[in-house]
């Protein structure tokens, strides 16, 4: 391509005497268009990246407050036999379910959005289960790593501290 190319400039050289055209090729255009998408790719994993952990602050903000909340009751289940496992399992399940059930929100409201747009558009919009997979895993590890926390501070409690308290 590029000795077209070379042989294609010379003769239009020749023809014109300066050199008043472009010649581009279609590789060229390619490569652009994939820059280009590659930037947009990671201009949106970034997005996605700071979405995430904005969202997992919120869940462990949440779940701080359920645990502040709830100290009392906390004390009581560890006074009655519940182990320091039991009751961070507990507040990482309810850290889970709240990130599943905002997954499954978005989920849903992707799919609306996609319909929405098919419509309205008249593209054509296809759905594959990857990427819904890929939004609940997202979604259970966000709750699994920002729970984490609140469900240790849950589970370290001393029952007698915890039943003292107002």
């Amino acid at each position: 391509m590029s000795l077209v190319q070379t042989s294609l400039h010379a003769l239009l050289m020749k023809r014109h005497g300066k050199e008043d055209f472009n010649i581009r090729n279609m590789a060229d255009t390619i490569a652009t268009a994939n820059e280009t998408q590659n930037t947009l790719t990671y201009l949106l994993a970034a997005i996605a990246v700071i979405s995430l952990i904005v969202g997992g602050i919120g869940v462990m903000n949440i779940m701080l407050v359920s645990v502040t909340e709830r100290t009392r009751e906390i004390g009581i289940r560890m006074a009655i036999g519940a182990r320091g496992f039991d009751v961070m399992f507990q507040f990482l399940t309810e850290a889970v379910m709240v990130c599943f059930i905002g997954g499954l929100a978005g989920v849903l409201v992707g799919i609306g959005g996609g319909l929405a747009t098919s419509a309205i558009a008249g593209w054509r919009v296809i759905f594959t289960i990857a990427p819904i997979l890929v939004a609940f895993s997202c979604a259970f590890l966000t709750g699994i790593i920002f729970g984490y926390l609140p469900a240790r501070k849950a589970a370290s409690l001393d029952p007698i501290e915890a039943l003292a308290r107002d």
